[in-house]
């Protein structure tokens, strides 16, 4: 009776990963996962940190490479000023560094590549112009958000005639890109590239998984 239970609790832990993928492990094929965004808004700045894996070379030709933890820092002025940015993520140990202007995101930029992400929130400093502000990045992620996994098998449920199209001799021929977005709402996008460069994407609700949208292109 004891072997038959434990067999049973085995079983329940597999579930997740063989869920949608009769064992097949899909995860090696996920190019960029964007985990976490850290947000926070005042009367002077609109800040946004994100939390990315993301392969390098990074090409969406539906062939997954090495991957590196990557954090990511947005920072809108309320007032447009001609000046120097820079940010920091201030904690255990201090990063960050100089923007750059991105004009076509209308924003100031900065990237850096770190061991680990953080979690519930950070706090930022600004400085422009002698002049330093602090403030605190809260995750937008509660108890209900689907994690990078969980979202995975939901565009492998939803999408698996595209998975089957793209499997030749057991190998998945393919990439995946899932990020979470933040729109008023959560949301995760879902790429599904083939190595063509076609991509299928998808829009999900980040707590159900539910289809929201879905574009072919």
């Amino acid at each position: 009776m004891k072997k038959s239970v434990f067999s049973f609790l085995i079983i329940l832990a597999m579930l997740p990963a063989l869920t949608a993928c009769g064992g097949y492990d899909y995860s090696k094929h996920v190019s960029e996962a964007k985990s976490d965004l850290f947000c926070a808004e005042t009367e002077e700045f609109t800040v946004t940190l994100s939390c990315v894996t993301r392969e390098y070379p990074y090409v969406a030709d539906g062939i997954a490479c090495p991957q590196s933890n990557v954090m990511e820092i947005s920072l809108v002025p309320v007032r447009a000023e001609i000046c120097d940015y820079e940010v920091y993520v201030v904690g255990e140990s201090t990063w960050g560094g100089e923007t750059s202007f991105r004009s076509y995101a209308g924003d100031f930029f900065y990237s850096e590549s770190v061991e680990k992400f953080p979690e519930g929130s950070v706090t930022i400093q600004i400085k422009w112009a002698e002049q330093t502000r602090e403030l605190t990045a809260t995750s937008v992620k509660n108890e209900k958000t689907l994690n990078i996994e969980e979202v995975l098998n939901c565009a492998l449920n939803l999408e698996k005639e595209t998975v089957k199209n793209m499997t030749r001799d057991g190998q998945f021929l393919g990439e995946f890109y899932i990020r979470l977005l933040r729109r008023n709402s959560n949301y995760y996008y879902v790429g599904i590239i083939n190595t063509d460069g076609k991509t299928i994407s998808l829009l999900l609700d980040s707590e159900t998984g539910e289809l929201l949208a879905r574009r072919e292109g």
